[in-house]
Order: C-alpha cells, then sequence, then structure tokens
C-alpha cells in the first residue's frame, strides 16, 4: 500500500509541476472557447445581444463561479471526513487492526495508532 509521498521518485514531482499548468491553461482555454461559442452562436440570433470574446467568455465563467459555485473548495470537500469516519465504523475490528498496520508501516509510525 503506497500512501506516503517518499516512494514517489524526483520524475514523478517534476512531470506534475509540468503537467498541472499545462492542464489547468488547457482547461481555461477550452471553457472559455466553449462559452464564447454557445454565447455568440445562440443569444445573438435569439435575444439579440452583441457576440462576445475570448476574454469576455472567460469574464463570463468567473462571474458565474462567483454567483453559483461560490468559493467553497470544491465538491464534497466538507464531508470527506464524515465519510472516511463512516467507513471506518463499519470495517470489522480485524480489518480495522489491518489497516492500521498497513498505516504505521507505511507512514513509518513509531507508536501503534488508537
Amino acid at each position: 500500500m503506497m500512501c506516503c509521498s517518499e516512494n514517489r521518485g524526483k520524475n514523478f514531482w517534476i512531470k506534475r509541476a509540468i503537467f498541472i499548468p499545462i492542464a489547468v491553461a488547457a482547461g481555461v482555454f477550452v471553457f472559455g472557447s466553449l462559452v464564447m461559442f454557445l454565447w455568440n452562436s445562440l443569444l445573438p440570433a435569439i435575444l439579440g445581444v452583441s457576440v462576445i470574446t475570448f476574454w469576455q467568455a472567460l469574464g463570463i465563467l468567473v462571474l458565474s463561479k462567483i454567483l453559483f459555485g461560490g468559493f467553497h473548495g470544491g465538491r464534497g470537500h466538507h464531508h470527506s471526513g464524515h465519510h472516511m469516519k463512516n467507513k471506518w465504523m463499519h470495517l470489522s475490528p480485524e480489518e480495522r487492526e489491518k489497516m492500521k498496520d498497513e498505516w504505521n508501516t507505511c507512514c513509518g509510525s513509531k507508536s501503534k495508532a488508537e
């Protein structure tokens, strides 16, 4: 069971440092282009509004995130602790002990977890 970052090599972190910014930029480009395309192909004909640029489409995305999405950090973020506690409570005593041993072995804890 691999749960600690010390088991990952230097190349893993270099690849991640390169991939994440590229993926974020690609996502921003795709979503901005999609909003611009949908706006420009639908709304001028339906409502008579003017066409928008890519940057205006990104502004609409940010505005919609502020108005409808909030800043809570993502889906399910606040309930993850409850989910893990619920999962732990449904384990048998043998499964709990096995999980504790694996965690201690993996993460190098000197004392046993409660």
